[in-house]
């Protein structure tokens, strides 16, 4: 069986920017963040090179969740300029490692993820694995044929989610983290789900249930939880929408196209005019 990989870069550079020493090149430029993204792309594809690779950006445009909820992400501090310089140098990274990327203006690197996984998931012979910091990525896990390769604290290391993975971590399949997410909230992106709804609960309603629909449509008014969940109907199906990722993202590109290629010198002498000797090592 052939692998896709498709990387999570917003997420790798994120976690490596904040993981990471600050660390300066030879021309004095913020590289802390690019050393961590670097790091971890040659671990992975030392381990297990893919035939096929494809990168996804975040956009720092309003996305249609925002419009849809103006108090999305909205806790979250403007990135600092060290944090933006990077972000902008690491699709050269990406270009040096031969690995196409895409953004999108108003879609996160969730959707462009969604979307790729979406349109070459049913390939025969083909395994989708997501690279990514993301826990909302386990929403698009199918079997074994999409699994999640999830960033652990320390940089390269990553834990693999499969669906028996996701069962026996939240007792959910994974197309039910939506509908859990819509009842327990996500303070990360200030997604608020249902007050007084935990994990607990959301997992319980779930497993007995289905869904979310599900749920408002069969909980007796009588249950004693139904005080709690009933009254917030329209606020949860509108983080239901927050937290869903979107697989129909405006995003054209073949199997084809992704075709991992095998890095030569010129990456070499790229990492060498970054200062990053221990890793052409």
């Amino acid at each position: 069986m052939k692998d896709l990989l498709i990387i999570d870069a917003s997420a790798i550079i994120h976690r490596s920017f904040h993981a990471l020493p600050p660390l300066t090149s030879p021309a004095q430029e913020p590289i802390g963040a690019i050393y961590g993204l670097v790091s971890t792309l040659i671990k992975v594809l030392k381990k297990q090179p893919p035939d096929y690779i494809v990168a996804a950006f975040d956009r720092p445009e309003p996305t249609f969740r925002k419009k849809m909820f103006a108090a999305y992400k909205a806790q979250r501090p403007p990135a600092p300029n060290e944090l933006i310089f990077q972000i902008i140098k690491a699709h050269e990274v990406f270009a040096k490692f031969k690995i196409p990327s895409f953004e999108i203006p108003g879609y996160e690197a969730d959707d462009l993820i969604g979307t790729l996984a979406a349109k070459f998931g049913d390939e025969e012979n083909l395994r989708t694995i997501i690279l990514t910091g993301d826990l909302d990525t386990l929403q698009l896990v199918k079997n074994d044929k999409i699994i999640v390769q999830f960033l652990e604290k320390k940089i390269g290391e990553t834990k693999i989610y499969n669906e028996a993975a996701i069962i026996a971590r939240y007792g959910l399949k994974p197309n039910q983290l939506i509908d859990y997410k819509a009842l327990v909230g996500d303070p990360s992106d200030n997604i608020p789900g249902v007050k007084g709804v935990g994990a607990k609960t959301a997992a319980g309603l779930l497993q007995k249930y289905g869904s979310l629909e599900k749920i408002y449509a069969k909980l007796d008014p009588a249950d004693r939880i139904a005080p709690k969940i009933l009254p917030f109907k329209e606020e949860a199906f509108l983080c239901q929408k927050l937290t869903a990722i979107d697989l129909t993202a405006p995003l054209q590109t073949k199997l084809a196209d992704l075709r991992y290629e095998e890095t030569d010198g010129e990456l070499l002498a790229y990492l060498r005019n970054l200062g990053f000797q221990s890793l052409i090592a």
